[in-house]
């Protein structure tokens, strides 16, 4: 079972991957995750995306590919994987297509966590961070004890810049430009399974296990 997660940034697409992970016993793969430890461990396709970082150049996509199919050839995916954060747009969606072809493989289910703009942007905005332990809280759904102040640890909780309503409504603007035409593109090859992730986490759950199985 393959499976690639789609949504708006904030619309907890990665908390889901988590739990279909947990479920069915396969991984959750996120791009960045490939990219970090493959830099850790200074393998050769490690060595070739940090050149391109380290001068600020995006990493093309058929890299990106590359160490993808790198990771989905391990042991540990042979009963499937979800990937989360990659294709971002139609070229990274056709370049992987391309790969996976060539491997006689395919993806099965593109999930796509439905939620409006508008949502994201008070979800978000709603977030609280602790600078010194990393604790998270929201402010409507997980408060913390203390107005404003970090359970853990007793620091003063801060909003971080990402959760801020001007970057996510930045955010998202780049996410429609660049990401939406996914729905479009997976809805065509007939893998595509929307469900309303405005529901509670378990809810949204629920609906996606119904549709994998």
């Amino acid at each position: 079972m393959k499976i690639i997660m789609l949504g708006a940034p904030g619309a907890g697409k990665g908390t889901q991957a988590d739990k279909i992970a947990q479920k069915y016993s396969i991984p959750h793969i996120s791009t960045g995750d490939i990219f970090r430890k493959n830099i850790k461990e200074g393998t050769a396709l490690g060595k070739e995306a940090k050149q391109y970082m380290d001068e600020g150049k995006l990493v093309p996509d058929e890299l990106t590919v590359r160490i993808l199919l790198d990771r989905v050839a391990s042991d540990d995916c042979s009963r499937g994987y979800i990937l989360d954060g990659f294709p971002r747009t139609i070229p990274q969606a056709e370049a992987l297509e391309k790969k996976l072809g060539e491997l006689d493989d395919d993806i099965d289910f593109a999930i796509n966590v439905d939620v409006p703009d508008e949502n994201i942007v008070n979800r978000m905005s709603g977030r609280r961070a602790c600078p010194k332990c990393g604790a998270t809280y929201h402010i409507k759904h997980i408060p913390p004890k203390k107005e404003g102040i970090c359970d853990e640890c007793g620091a003063e909780l801060i909003i971080r810049d990402d959760d801020k309503p001007e970057t996510v409504k930045n955010r998202l603007k780049v996410y429609h430009e660049q990401t939406q035409p996914l729905i479009e593109y997976y809805d065509k090859k007939k893998i595509l399974r929307t469900v309303d992730g405005t529901k509670d986490a378990e809810d949204v759950f629920r609906a996606i296990a119904d549709i994998l199985e």
